[in-house]
């Protein structure tokens, strides 16, 4: 049981954390948002424009990148990781990623190390205008370690009744184009540590990089939601998938209707040297590192032969080179890269 001057200190701790953190929150905020910091809840207007409007959810977290993160001390990236997790999950829906609130759950209060994990959180919700309205810290001792931490979020996203993106559009003859992604993202992780942190020292350069193995494993995801609404706006996808779990062959699988497949050529693309490096130290299988990782390609739109040139304009025009990799196909829902 806590004594009274425990209690007293947690306490204060807390309201130290409100006043550090609380500007940063509000930096993302526009005139949309109903409600002030620090209350039990926070509320944002649709915005204009929206004759029928669909609110869309979505949930993810960083998974052990997390913990690659703590040991090192650099967290800085992390809500890069955060926001792309969930804003780009609604993106894969049509759906253009407008709040966020975080959950951060830590085995200690560490003051320090949460601010830079809220500042990083708002500096990507800042850079992709989406609105972080607040969120919740939990001091879980006894069930989290005293020096770890885990983070995830809800974001909400919002689209025209009819915009929306109906996967069961995709057609055999359709155009599968995919854009680029330089780095793990926040998936694959679990095998990275088995395979790279137990060889390698994290603070040592990466193999061909002047940089640190940490620096090169943290590398902040790319968020593609706003590139995304800007290649929507200039032509209709008939499916767009997310390169999460799973790595390519399961995310496309994902929105594959019956009666086709994918296939899928890797010489259209260079998969980053990340990825070299990880399958040589483990030893491990190209269709297995297909399996883990994005391998260079973060996200996918599938769409007409038509609408090929302007969607990727679209891309291009956020300084991701979207490029033609594969096509649709007749099949069982299944992924063939060659």
């Amino acid at each position: 049981m806590s004594s009274p001057s425990e209690t007293g200190a947690k306490l204060g701790a807390a309201n130290e954390l409100v006043d550090r953190i609380g500007w940063r929150v509000t930096s993302t905020w526009t005139d949309d948002v109903i409600g002030g910091f620090g209350g039990f809840a926070a509320g944002i207007r649709v915005p204009p424009g929206y004759q029928k409007p669909v609110l869309m959810m979505s949930t993810s977290g960083v998974g052990t990148k997390a913990e690659i993160a703590r040991a090192t001390g650099l967290v800085e990236g992390l809500g890069y990781d955060l926001l792309a997790g969930v804003a780009d999950d609604l993106a894969a829906a049509g759906a253009v990623p407008i709040a966020m609130q975080d959950y951060i759950a830590v085995g200690f209060l560490d003051l320090d190390r949460i601010e830079l994990l809220v500042e990083s959180i708002a500096d990507a919700c800042a850079d992709n205008d989406v609105a972080l309205l607040g969120g919740e810290t939990a001091e879980n001792p006894g069930t989290i370690e005293r020096d770890r931490f885990d983070l995830a979020a809800t974001a909400l996203g919002i689209v025209e009744l009819g915009d929306e993106i109906d996967n069961d559009n995709i057609e055999v003859g359709d155009v599968i184009i995919g854009v680029p992604s330089p780095n793990l993202r926040s998936n694959g992780f679990s095998l990275v540590r088995a395979l790279i942190v137990d060889q390698l020292d994290l603070d040592a350069p990466f193999p061909g990089s002047d940089r640190t193995v940490a620096e090169t494993l943290l590398d902040p995801s790319i968020v593609y939601a706003p590139a995304v609404s800007n290649a929507l706006a200039r032509a209709q996808a008939h499916g767009l998938a997310h390169i999460t779990g799973g790595g390519i062959p399961a995310s496309v699988a994902r929105i594959l209707p019956d009666g086709t497949a994918a296939e899928i050529e890797q010489s259209r693309w260079t998969v980053p040297d990340v990825f070299h490096v990880i399958q040589d130290l483990g030893s491990v299988a190209e269709e297995e590192m297909f399996r883990t990782f994005n391998m260079g390609i973060g996200f996918v739109a599938v769409a007409p032969e038509s609408d090929v040139d302007r969607l990727i304009k679209g891309f291009d025009s956020h300084n991701l080179d979207a490029a033609v990799i594969g096509r649709i196909v007749e099949g069982d829902q299944s992924v063939e890269i060659s």
